[in-house]
């Protein structure tokens, strides 16, 4: 359980597989579209990017990806205040690769748009920046509009959660992912005609950047939280429900711009329904929290042979974590999201 893989090395073998399953701080594998031993419908990229004001209680989501059987664009803007979320999609009927995404998540440009919604996704050095748009997207409070230019800080000491695990099923289907939490962040957000400048002392950006060949049905559990805590840059990410783990979970924290690796880490949510309050815990007994909902960010497609179900549930985190050293971090009221998804595609 828990190896980490310390040398850069290429994802796949010539017969698809993995090389070396296990997590590692640095996006270490190598990827490769074109070594997969699978259909292009069965391929899954995704850059997807959460932003987390917590001096202006709000978030915005955004993401572009590629899933084979359909090309997916979202923005999403989460009013922590008022406790309403609203978004909008846009689809892309068979992709198949034409996104080009890219294949690492270093220095890079992608864009995408229609009449409704805008996106852009950068990066050069330590920088990510971020352009969305949607001037006609009705917020939670009657102003209309979206615009943001957002810079994302990513120092190259800055340490990441990667993993790579395939499923017990089948060997050649794979997950690789990275996860960067902890992003101080600025820019400018216009809602409506209002101008919001965001601060790096009150922002923090996340990247969820994934790339694989996914088995049909899969439901998962991920939960993330960036903030500062005491002054210093605190987080962590949690997730698992698919591919086999034995190798490796991607539970982490992050303290400082350093992983801490926990153990596994089970979502205790109530069967009252989502927006009552949930439990988290660790089996190394290094994670406590209590959670609690202010919205749930709920979607749900059903199109014969594919159908998705998400709740991405946004809300206060209180509780304890415990670093590598033994040094507890306390938690009070702390904004994060943590999802329950269902997908088959």
């Amino acid at each position: 359980m828990q190896h980490e893989v310390t040398a850069a090395q290429q994802l796949l073998s010539k017969k698809g597989t993995i090389v070396e399953e296990g997590w590692a701080r640095r996006p270490l594998w190598k990827y490769d579209r074109k070594e997969i031993k699978a259909s292009a419908l069965k391929i899954k990229e995704w850059d997807y990017y959460a932003v987390m004001s917590h001096e202006h209680k709000f978030c915005l989501t955004a993401t572009i990806a590629d899933l084979g059987y359909a090309g997916l664009f979202n923005l999403a803007f989460i009013d922590l205040e008022r406790g309403k979320a609203v978004q909008i999609d846009a689809l892309k009927a068979l992709p198949l690769g034409s996104l080009r995404l890219k294949s690492d998540s270093g220095d890079h440009s992608i864009a995408w748009k229609n009449e409704k919604l805008r996106l852009a996704f950068s990066r050069k050095g330590d920088t990510r920046r971020l352009l969305v748009a949607s001037p006609d997207l009705v917020l939670p409070d009657n102003r209309v509009g979206l615009d943001a230019d957002l810079t994302l800080f990513q120092p190259p000491e800055m340490q990441s959660m990667n993993i790579a695990t395939s499923w017990k099923e089948n060997r050649k289907a794979f997950y690789l992912n990275e996860k960067v939490n902890c992003m101080a962040t600025a820019g400018m957000v216009r809602l409506g005609d209002t101008d919001i400048e965001l601060h790096k002392e009150g922002t923090f950006g996340t990247l969820d950047w994934g790339r694989g060949h996914w088995t049909y049905t899969n439901r998962w559990y991920w939960a993330s939280l960036s903030a500062y805590v005491h002054n210093v840059p605190f987080g962590f990410n949690l997730g698992y429900g698919f591919t086999d783990r034995s190798p490796a979970s991607e539970h982490a924290l992050f303290y400082d711009g350093k992983v801490h690796k926990l153990e596994d880490v089970t979502f205790h949510i109530p069967e009252s329904g989502y927006t009552d309050p949930w439990t988290f815990d660790s089996s190394d007994g290094r994670l406590t929290l209590d959670f609690k909902p202010i919205v749930d960010r709920y979607s749900s497609i059903n199109m014969w042979v594919i159908k998705t179900v998400q709740h991405q549930v946004f809300g206060l985190f209180s509780g304890k974590a415990i670093l590598d050293d033994g040094k507890e971090i306390i938690l009070k009221d702390v904004y994060g999201f943590a999802e329950d998804v269902f997908n088959r595609y």
